[in-house]
């Protein structure tokens, strides 16, 4: 299972889904406005270009439901902005251990983030940012893998 929380219009979700069609692909928002036309692409007929295993889920980071707990292969978080970008860089011990509570025991967490000029208060992403991040979520029980800037294909 791949969950993809901070889902925004639920594009990759679909792409996701419709890459590996035996593999449930989740995608959580706290927004369900931004879902409605992924969610509703999905739910068609597969004839018409329904994506059965894709679900979508409205719940804010800082509750994920518990239901999703330690379910998932993958998780990942794109270019998230607002509480959730603030919650992983700050970081907030909060949503790191929510977003951390939906891997299954050596499951991956996959974020790429950007910060920019009207997110305030966020920390530059340079290598001491990292390095402090990585120590936090050591401490939460993740490992920092790899750090690189994003490329076309991300």
């Amino acid at each position: 299972m791949i969950v993809d929380v901070g889902t925004g219009d639920g594009t990759a979700v679909i792409r996701g889904a419709r890459r590996s069609p035996t593999t449930l692909h989740i995608g959580i928002d706290s927004d369900a406005t931004s879902m409605r036309d992924a969610s509703r692409r999905a739910v068609r007929s597969v004839a018409k270009g329904g994506v059965p295993n894709a679900l979508f889920v409205v719940a804010a980071a800082e509750t994920l439901p518990v239901e999703l707990r330690e379910r998932a292969d993958v998780v990942t978080v794109t270019l998230p902005w607002g509480s959730l970008l603030r919650g992983l860089l700050g970081p907030s011990e909060d949503v790191v251990a929510q977003v951390r509570a939906l891997l299954r025991a050596g499951g991956r967490l996959e974020l790429l983030l950007s910060t920019s000029d009207r997110d305030q208060g966020l920390p530059v992403l340079d290598d001491a940012a990292w390095l402090r991040l990585a120590e936090c979520y050591r401490e939460l029980g993740l490992v920092l893998c790899e750090v690189r800037p994003a490329t076309a294909a991300d």
